[in-house]
């Protein structure tokens, strides 16, 4: 082969080779959970981070948090990260405020199921436990439609010195909507993940005007779809803060601490 047959050689495998680690690179993206420091450092306390949301939302356009100060619960859908107070507002966040903890993923959902007569919330959870292929693996899931009832809690924003998450939490409002139709937005995951993540479910609810929501307690469905996209790679962005640096996380009641939060 002569010198231009090589640079022509060198130059297709370069091509292949540029798309195939173009594909590897978005099948990846695809399947990735982007997570921004632990559940155990909100345990503690740890309400200041130093992600913005622009940042946040290169990493995903569907998710879930909190913003600094603990100052409400965060949804992000199609793109739109949007804030949750406590006094039932809601609106869309600004690029440049920041959160302490967040999940977010890009939502590409494998499986759809159609629910056409009312179910409880357990009796929903059940019935994607029996459909996903396996409890080892995130499950983001997104669930439309109409809702008999919905009831949620909405975290209040803190002051300095901040206190742990299960005192911020004691007292904190709770909303409960009726025949709404709205969406629920956020994670199956799997219980070796508890402490860096929330082990089971976690889904916060915002209505279809995109006006209230909140951290969601309990509900039952009417009739809706649930849509579930599986992720099999977490992307886990710890602070440099040094509230985070000097944090105590020790694993011990961690769950009972995210069981009297989560109310999960």
């Amino acid at each position: 082969m002569g010198s231009d047959g090589h640079g022509a050689f060198r130059d297709l495998m370069k091509t292949m080779l540029s798309h195939h680690h173009g594909a590897r690179h978005s099948q990846a993206a695809a399947a990735e959970v982007y997570q921004t420091s632990t559940i155990s450092a909100l345990l503690d306390g740890i309400y200041d981070g130093d992600v913005t949301i622009a940042e946040l939302l290169t990493h995903g356009d569907f998710g879930l948090g909190t913003f600094n100060h603990l100052d409400g619960e965060m949804v992000v859908l199609d793109g739109v990260c949007r804030q949750l107070r406590s006094d039932g507002s809601a609106g869309v966040a600004a690029p440049d405020d920041r959160t302490p903890f967040a999940a977010v993923t890009w939502f590409k959902p494998e499986t759809t199921i159609p629910v056409k007569a009312r179910i409880s919330r357990a009796e929903l959870m059940a019935l994607i436990d029996q459909t996903v292929e396996t409890a080892n693996l995130i499950s983001a899931i997104r669930i439309e439609g109409t809702f008999a009832a919905v009831k949620t809690r909405t975290v209040e924003a803190q002051t300095q010195p901040y206190p742990p998450l299960t005192e911020a939490t004691a007292d904190e409002p709770i909303t409960e909507f009726h025949d709404v139709a709205g969406t629920l937005a956020g994670y199956r995951t799997p219980d070796y993940e508890q402490g860096i993540s929330v082990a089971g479910y976690h889904l916060h609810f915002i209505n279809q005007p995109r006006t209230k929501g909140g951290h969601a307690l309990d509900f039952e469905l009417t009739e809706g779809q649930i849509a579930i996209s599986t992720s099999s790679e977490l992307h886990l962005s710890l602070p440099r803060t040094q509230a985070f640096l000097e944090a105590n996380m020790s694993l011990a009641n961690v769950a009972e601490q995210i069981h009297q939060t989560e109310g999960s």
